[in-house]
């Protein structure tokens, strides 16, 4: 049955406290991300139990509310409710600075950047996955001028990542997206990539008698998130001190002239050392647990999916990949987790007596299996119904153990699902493949058997007169 996005945006906007309370909305793959004036108003029973809505994540003034692939219709419909004029407000009262807010604050900064722009590397992931696959096949020769094009199409967007981060990071940090973008252009300059290169062979280069660190800044995040969040102080500053009558030519170039050569000299070699330090950190847990640290990875997905934290390795995988060409830890992690969220709903949508759940579990088992994106049957299904989520987490642990030892790797970042798997394939190892495919596998069946042996509390039916008493599913009740 098709969802009335109208009523449902307009049950979530009334629970968030009406479109006066709201300050500003995005949304991500899944997710509406609100950002509320006073945290107080939202009545979260009632967002929770709003029909379409699978789940709720808070934190402070912000709201994130789970909808499932569809979410981009529900958006509009929010949107069409909302002022047009309506922008950010400022956090109304300074709260007290604690290194939990901190930490709090610099994972909203990460995510909040970088889930606007996961459709574009996605996008671009499955593109160059497709010039890859064609030239292997020999349907494109190798050098061909269309196989490059295709190549550059998917290159884009790593490429320029510092600028896409910059103009992301803007709207987070409310600065001026035009100045940011041109600062991050910098880094990706072709003549400043030919000066980097030369610092990297040993040439002394500097900049007004300081030393500049030879720095690669394309297919980076952290420098141009760093940069930015500057820029958005330092905008404030230069905007104090300018005369109004020199505001239109001299604040803008004051601006530049400050902030560039601070993520030249500064910034972004910290950005760069911050960034590494963090996928080396990673990295070293990987090479010391082995397959082991896979297997706690599949574990763990779910629940980092759930608190939005497992955005925060997206700049990891990036830059791992751009250096090794393959990432072998959180990538093949997914397989277990996604997969095993799919199998847990299937085997929901075969056991349960309520119709609405069956249609939910089934729609959620396919958007898990085929696309991996697995938050509709983590919130529509595993956390709504806790046994398939410790079903899930169990199966994804197996799974990611299966996935470590077999040495699996992906060459791209999309969601790992049956529809993705081609980025697992090694060409120097055509067995990866088959592990693949066998992973996968695995996690569906074994997260299917472990659902049915675990049971679940069935949804009951609402009727008129009243409602079913709530029965748990068990294997044994398919012979009753």
């Amino acid at each position: 049955m098709a969802k009335n996005y109208a009523a449902l945006a307009h049950a979530v906007v009334d629970a968030l406290g009406g479109v006066d309370n709201i300050a500003a909305v995005t949304h991500c793959m899944t997710r509406l991300r609100f950002v509320v004036k006073d945290e107080t108003r939202i009545d979260s029973a009632t967002l929770k139990s709003v029909s379409g809505v699978m789940g709720v994540v808070r934190n402070d003034n912000q709201c994130q509310v789970i909808i499932g692939n569809t979410v981009s219709q529900a958006f509009r419909e929010v949107v069409s409710l909302l002022p047009q004029n309506m922008q950010p407000v400022e956090v109304q009262s300074k709260q007290k600075l604690t290194l939990r807010r901190v930490g709090a604050g610099i994972l909203d900064a990460l995510i909040g950047t970088m889930s606007p722009l996961i459709p574009a590397i996605i996008g671009g992931s499955m593109v160059k996955l497709l010039a890859m696959v064609l030239e292997m096949s020999g349907a494109l020769p190798k050098g061909s001028s269309t196989l490059t094009i295709l190549t550059v199409i998917g290159d884009g967007a790593f490429f320029f990542l510092p600028l896409m981060v910059a103009a992301s990071a803007a709207v987070k940090f409310k600065t001026n997206m035009s100045l940011a973008i041109a600062i991050a252009g910098v880094l990706v300059h072709p003549s400043f990539i030919d000066l980097m290169a030369k610092a990297a062979q040993g040439e002394h280069v500097e900049f007004a008698l300081i030393p500049v660190t030879a720095v690669k800044y394309t297919y980076t995040v952290i420098p141009a998130l760093v940069m930015t969040w500057c820029l958005s102080y330092i905008e404030r500053w230069v905007d104090r001190i300018t005369p109004a009558v020199t505001k239109n030519f001299l604040k803008p170039m004051l601006i530049v002239l400050i902030a560039a050569p601070l993520a030249i000299v500064l910034i972004g070699p910290l950005g760069i050392w911050i960034g590494s330090a963090i996928s080396a950190l990673v990295y070293t847990i990987h090479g010391y647990l082995g397959w082991l640290s896979v297997a706690i990875m599949g574990a763990l997905w779910p629940l980092l999916v759930m608190t939005g934290m497992h955005r925060v390795f997206t700049p990891t995988i990036i830059q791992t990949i751009a250096e090794t060409g393959k990432e072998g830890m959180v990538m093949p992690s997914e397989i277990g987790a996604n997969l095993s969220l799919g199998g847990s709903s299937l085997a929901v949508a075969w056991k349960t007596k309520n119709p609405e759940l069956r249609q939910t579990a089934l729609a959620a088992a396919a958007s898990a299996i085929l696309a991996g994106i697995s938050e509709p049957a983590l919130y529509g299904v595993a956390v709504r119904l806790k046994r398939p989520l410790i079903a899930s987490l169990i199966s994804g642990f197996i799974c990611g153990a299966v996935a470590g030892i077999a040495g699996l790797a992906s060459h791209s970042m999309a969601a790992p699902g049956l529809f993705t798997s081609v980025q697992f394939f090694d060409p120097a190892n055509p067995m990866s493949i088959v592990w693949v495919f066998g992973v996968m596998a695995l996690a569906v069946v074994l997260s299917f058997v472990l659902t049915l042996l675990l049971g679940f509390e069935d949804i009951p039916v609402e009727t008129e007169n009243k409602p079913q008493a709530a029965k748990p599913v068990n294997v044994q009740e398919a012979r009753a």
